[in-house]
C-alpha cells in the first residue's frame, strides 16, 4: 500500500524477565491497524507475538488466520487456526477495535489543520549581472502536505525556483523554504503563494521591493536618531526654563 497510515497500540499483556543470567527474556504482543483510505475499506489487523524481538506468530486479517514465522510459531499457528471461535473473534476486531480507534484518531488528530506562519524576505539584491533572490518560508503548520509557488504579476513562475522538502520541527509541526532567483523589473509584483489544508484558498504574500533589508536598517537607524535628538532637545529646554526661573534680576 502507498502512503500507509499506521495506528499502533501497545497493550503489552506480559512483560516478564528472568534474570538467571545477565540477559533478559521478554514475551510481548502488538496489534497494528493499517489502512490507507479515508473510508477504512482496506483496514487490516496485524497481531504479532514476539519473543526477544523475534516475531514467532502473527494474526493477519487479510487471510483470517495465524501465520508462524519460527519453528515454535508454526506449531502455535497450527493449534490457533483450529479454534474457529478465536478466529471469528479476531475478525470482528477489525471493526470493533481498528475502525473505532481509527475514527477517533482521525477526528482528533489527522483532520485538524494548523495554518502556516509565512515570511517573505530578500536574501540577495540584484547587482550587475547577478539576479536578486527572495526566500519564502512557512513555519509551524500541520498537516505536512503543503505547496509553495511563486507568482509574477499573478502568473505562475516555474523556472529559477528551488525548495526544500517539508522539514519536521520535532513538535508535530513542519516548516518549508522556497527561493526564487529573478531579475527585478520596474512595476512588476512578485508574490509567494502557499496552498495548505488549513486554508480554503491560497495564501498569497506580496513582496514590497521598496523596503529591502538595508533600506529597513537605515530607516530604523534614522528614526532612532531622530527620537534621541528630540529627547535631548526637550531635556535641554526643561533645564533652561528651570535655571531661568531661579534667577533674580537686579536693575542697573
Amino acid at each position: 500500500m502507498s502512503f500507509l497510515k499506521l495506528l499502533i497500540f501497545h497493550p503489552i499483556l506480559m512483560l516478564s524477565a528472568f534474570t538467571s543470567t545477565a540477559d533478559g527474556y521478554y514475551f510481548y504482543n502488538i496489534p497494528e491497524c493499517v489502512y490507507s483510505t479515508s473510508d477504512y475499506s482496506d483496514m487490516l489487523l496485524l497481531w504479532s507475538f514476539s519473543f526477544n524481538k523475534v516475531v514467532d506468530l502473527q494474526y493477519n486479517s487479510s487471510v483470517e488466520k495465524f501465520v508462524g514465522y519460527t519453528e515454535q510459531g508454526v506449531k502455535f499457528a497450527e493449534n490457533a487456526n483450529k479454534d474457529q471461535a478465536l478466529l471469528q473473534q479476531l475478525k470482528a476486531e477489525v471493526d470493533r477495535f481498528c475502525r473505532h480507534n481509527a475514527q477517533n484518531h482521525d477526528s482528533s488528530v489527522r483532520d485538524k489543520a494548523v495554518p502556516p506562519k509565512i515570511t517573505l524576505k530578500s536574501v540577495r539584491q540584484a547587482s550587475g549581472k547577478i539576479p536578486a533572490m527572495l526566500m519564502c518560508s512557512a513555519y509551524d503548520f500541520y498537516p505536512k502536505e503543503i505547496k509553495v509557488s511563486w507568482l509574477r504579476d499573478g502568473k505562475l513562475m516555474t523556472s529559477e525556483v528551488t525548495s526544500t522538502m517539508e522539514l519536521a520541527d520535532g513538535d508535530w509541526y513542519y516548516q518549508i523554504h522556497s527561493e526564487l532567483e529573478y531579475t527585478p523589473k520596474s512595476g512588476e509584483q512578485i508574490s509567494c503563494m502557499v496552498q495548505h489544508a488549513s486554508s480554503p484558498k491560497p495564501i498569497i504574500t506580496h513582496w514590497d521591493p521598496s523596503l529591502l533589508e538595508p533600506g529597513r536598517n537605515k530607516i530604523a537607524i534614522g528614526a532612532s536618531g531622530l527620537v534621541l535628538g528630540i529627547i535631548i532637545a526637550a531635556a535641554g529646554l526643561i533645564y533652561y526654563k528651570k535655571k531661568s526661573a531661579g534667577r533674580i534680576l537686579v536693575p542697573n
